[in-house]
């Protein structure tokens, strides 16, 4: 810890990885680079058979820790066409940035489905909808939806900046529209980057308190969630909460939402912190020396929220004007809380 910033590296994280992991992983690492050797010049008959192996492989892997969802691993198999869609998407070079945010909303309700609402055996609430047909009468039409208060009305949002701020307020969206008391949930933001000068092997997580925002009251006994893009080491996630847990924050439970992760990324979380679920919608197999992960998304930030400038990075208050009228309009109960902790 320096200059109030606390520093995780990545050395820290590899004991959390057992000789069966490693076995694991160099075997995904040798299967990736045998399909890499038909990306130039392009073999898309070879890469289908190569990343077919593949998804049989890291679900054989991530059915050895429970801890770990994959929703293709999970869902029914209607599912996975969607899943596939919209992760296509998200990837596609082509992808611009108004079509990146529409696709990650609908890859975190997804997520937010596979964690709270896909069990059958919870008990049915019920919604009364207003309509606007007022002839012959006001008319009113009753939706159910399953009663998952017990699931959600304990939860607080962790944004892990900057691009982990979009999808934590579609996930503090889904929890107020099916919780049925309204909850809004608090939450705690954490200004963490990657030193971008260090390997895979070296790297550094560094959290800066002084550009963070937080109640370490309105965290303690909470059911923690984390949702974040990508998880490629884990290592910003595990700098957070342990962090928080040596000021006293004795989490109830941590989930961790991506959108794509690693399974070296996903297990160190799982293995490091007590009552941690990883749920994501899809797992890549291999980060390359940098920490980025292949074949991957880009760097998710920079698509969902535009690149700042070097000498110029936009603060919380600045990063969510950008994102304009119609998502103010949206997530206004979560910009309240987010203002109410940014701004105290």
């Amino acid at each position: 810890m320096s200059d109030n910033k606390i520093i995780l590296k990545a050395e820290d994280l590899d004991g959390y990885l057992t000789a069966e992991d490693m076995s694991d992983l160099k075997n995904l690492e040798v299967m990736f680079k045998e399909t890499m050797k038909f990306f130039d010049p392009l073999n898309e008959e070879k890469i289908i058979e190569g990343y077919d192996k593949l998804g049989h492989e890291m679900q054989k892997i991530c059915s050895k820790h429970p801890a770990i969802k994959v929703y293709s691993f999970v869902t029914e198999e209607g599912a996975h066409a969607e899943c596939s869609r919209v992760i296509s998407k998200l990837r596609d070079v082509r992808t611009d940035h108004q079509e990146f945010m529409y696709y990650s909303q609908r890859a975190y309700e997804m997520l937010f489905r596979m964690a709270y609402t896909d069990q059958h055996s919870d008990k049915k609430g019920h919604i009364v909808v207003k309509t606007p047909v007022n002839f012959p009468v006001q008319n009113y039409a009753v939706h159910k939806i399953p009663d998952i208060d017990y699931k959600i009305e304990n939860s607080a949002i962790c944004v892990m900046l900057r691009g982990a701020l979009l999808p934590s307020m579609i996930m503090s969206k889904e929890i107020q529209e099916y919780s049925s008391h309204d909850y809004k949930t608090p939450f705690a933001l954490f200004k963490i980057s990657r030193n971008d000068t260090k390997n895979e092997a070296d790297m550094e997580y560094i959290m800066d308190l002084n550009k963070s925002f937080f109640n370490l009251e309105q965290l303690d006994g909470k059911d923690l969630i984390f949702a974040d893009p990508m998880n490629a080491t884990g290592g910003s996630l595990v700098t957070v909460v342990k962090y928080l847990q040596s000021q006293g924050v004795k989490p109830k439970s941590i989930a961790f939402f991506n959108t794509i992760s690693t399974f070296k990324g996903s297990i160190r979380v799982t293995r490091a912190l007590e009552n941690c679920t990883c749920y994501t919608l899809w797992m890549d197999p291999v980060m390359n020396e940098k920490a980025y992960i292949m074949p991957g998304l880009g760097d998710a930030g920079d698509r969902l929220n535009g690149c700042d400038t070097k000498d110029a990075p936009r603060n919380m208050i600045q990063l969510i004007a950008d994102y304009g009228h119609n998502i103010s309009g949206l997530y206004k109960s979560q910009l309240y809380e987010i203002e109410k902790i940014v701004l105290g």
